[in-house]
């Protein structure tokens, strides 16, 4: 793995770190010395794992909750970001997710509002609100999540969380020009991977049934993905890297 003090002394705030991809993005900032601010979700999940447990009692990390979806929700996690952060250095905007999946004649217009709010929207609201301490940051970079449905546009009642994900890149893309050379910007796009996301949405056929497509004959797990963050963050691994899409989907 990178080096135990390749973040030292760096303050990296994760959002949707409740579980998942995100909690194992901030576990791995933490193994390499960062202070990491934790955005939990939209409530609290008992009980938290051992690491975090130890990292927030030595003040190595930090954890809040809000609900994105909500008026309010992203200014109230930016407000208590800002109580404990004087700059950030990495912001990794991972918090959304599908909802449900909704067939194209069934989509309500409810529906589409809150899966755009959760994953497209929120990114756009959470990054404006931090600017301004990534601005003060040792070599800031932005990190978001996006998904290998941004490219094929998903399956069967997930057009508007992929068409929300293909909406994210692009920001991305034209984010890490705007706001070059000072903030590089880049996304890591996960492709099926073995989180309670696919338990909900998923079933355990079609999980199946994907799997023997993937080239490398296996679904992949949080600790796969979460090195493309870190690898994406650190300016001496990937300082001339900005305004791309890491794909981590075995070979799809």
């Amino acid at each position: 793995m990178f080096h135990p003090s390749l973040f030292k002394g760096m303050n990296v705030v994760v959002t949707g770190a409740g579980r998942g991809i995100g909690l194992e993005v901030a576990r791995q900032f933490l193994d390499c010395g960062a202070t990491v601010y934790l955005h939990g979700g939209r409530v609290a999940r008992e009980p938290l794992p051992d690491f975090l447990e130890a990292a927030l009692t030595d003040g190595r990390a930090f954890l809040s909750y809000a609900d994105f979806s909500t008026a309010g929700g992203v200014e109230l996690l930016a407000s208590s970001i800002a109580s404990r952060f004087q700059a950030i250095d990495v912001l990794v905007n991972n918090a959304g997710t599908m909802v449900g999946r909704f067939s194209a004649d069934e989509l309500t217009d409810e529906h589409y509002e809150t899966v755009v709010q959760l994953n497209q929207t929120s990114v756009v609201q959470t990054t404006r609100a931090l600017l301004p301490l990534l601005r003060r940051g040792t070599h800031p970079a932005i990190v978001n999540t996006v998904s290998i449905s941004a490219l094929t546009g998903g399956s069967a009642g997930s057009s508007i969380y992929s068409a929300t994900k293909a909406f994210v890149s692009t920001y991305s893309k034209a984010l890490a020009r705007e706001l070059a050379p000072g903030i590089r910007v880049n996304c890591v796009s996960p492709g099926t991977i073995s989180t309670d996301f696919h338990e909900r949405y998923s079933s355990p056929e079609k999980l199946e049934a994907t799997r023997k497509t993937i080239p490398l004959q296996r679904l992949g797990t949080a600790e796969d993905c979460a090195p493309a963050y870190l690898f994406l963050a650190s300016n001496a691994l990937s300082g001339y890297i900005t305004g791309q899409v890491l794909e981590v989907n075995g070979g799809s």
